[in-house]
């Protein structure tokens, strides 16, 4: 056994104390130390920091998931190359994933040491009051609890829960009001259920949650449809004018490009075609206190559709590098063209600027 470091979080970001771990162990962390955190001052934030700014000059802060080091390496990249802030979220899908989650959790915080922008940590659409505390309790910065599918009562009592336990942590809640179509992790929804601006007002007043995804036109994964899917921004309007200032999320924010979708097709894949809202209106929702977005299959299919070029182009490769980084390349690619003409976040690094929250 010997010495490696362990993040927690504090008022100012995370704070690095000595844990034991085994030697293997040790010298993984060690290297990455030694690569990030002595080389630069650590970005990681709390989502409220984030929002606060996001919100003050309209622009939207992505969300993009992560469950591997290419991922969280392809983000972290393109966050810095945009100068952009950005939010590194997890799912349910990654936790199962990778085979320890505190630890991957504790490579994302020393991952995020190495670039200069404001970096965040949240855990997305935790399906249980339970799961929601265990992502707490692993060391992320935001925890999202979706109630969605239950009763409003039964998320009202849900989410004040997670919200109790865990702003004694420091820990940033995102509940859900309304439903989207499709699956997300273990959550499905087969209607839509449009976000009440009334009910909103009274969800948040009730759970003391920090933000509020709503449904306003975004799915899951997207819609088969002849046409983009339409935004509602009188919706988000009313929303906002009910609840003045307060923090909205757009879950579903992937806009389904046919070139993205065409690439992996070309490469023998067989990714359906659907039909998502479009990244204009996604832009303006910035307009109407949308300060975050989730935006994840979109990467997926820049990744798959490099992944499976390289394969077919180059069939006498079986190295993993050659692939990978081509895949990476194409989320990190894919990754900046949303900060840059979609959310709006690009050149908005207020750690470098000087900006207090």
């Amino acid at each position: 056994m010997t010495g490696a470091w362990e993040g927690k979080n504090g008022a100012d970001g995370i704070q690095l104390n000595p844990v034991f771990l085994p030697v293997e162990t040790h010298y993984f962390f060690k290297s990455i130390e030694n690569v990030f955190y002595k080389r630069r001052q650590i970005m990681i934030v709390q989502l409220d920091r984030l929002y606060a700014d996001a919100m003050k000059r309209r622009y939207i802060v992505g969300a993009f998931n992560v469950f591997n080091y290419d991922s969280l390496c392809a983000v972290l990249e393109a966050a810095e190359e945009e100068q952009s802030p950005v939010i590194l979220q997890v799912s349910m899908g990654a936790r199962n994933y990778v085979p320890d989650f505190r630890q991957f959790i504790e490579v994302m915080k020393i991952a995020a040491s190495g670039v200069s922008v404001p970096a965040g940590i949240n855990h997305d659409h935790c399906p249980t009051a339970e799961a929601a505390m265990q992502a707490g309790d692993a060391g992320v910065g935001g925890v999202m609890f979706d109630g969605s599918h239950l009763s409003f009562e039964e998320n009202v009592r849900f989410t004040g829960e997670v919200v109790e336990y865990a702003h004694t942590r420091g820990v940033c809640v995102e509940a859900e009001l309304g439903r989207l179509p499709g699956l997300e992790d273990e959550v499905f929804a087969d209607h839509v259920e449009v976000t009440n601006p009334g009910a909103a007002k009274r969800f948040v007043a009730l759970t003391g949650c920090d933000s509020l995804a709503v449904s306003a036109g975004t799915s899951h994964g997207g819609v088969k449809a002849a046409e983009n899917l339409p935004l509602h921004m009188e919706v988000l309007e009313r929303i906002q004018a009910e609840l003045p200032g307060f923090p909205l999320v757009l879950h579903g924010a992937a806009s389904l490009p046919m070139p993205l979708i065409e690439a992996v097709n070309e490469q023998g894949g067989r990714a359906a075609v659907m039909k998502h809202c479009s990244e204009s209106s996604i832009r303006r929702s910035a307009e109407y206190g949308v300060c975050k977005a989730n935006m994840d299959v979109d990467n997926f299919l820049a990744f798959t559709g490099a992944v499976r070029r390289v394969l077919n182009e180059q069939p006498d490769k079986y190295d993993p590098r050659v692939y990978l980084k081509q895949g990476k390349n194409a989320w990190k690619k894919e990754v900046m063209w949303k900060m840059s003409q979609v959310t709006g976040s690009s050149g908005h690094n207020w750690v470098k600027e000087g900006v207090r929250q």
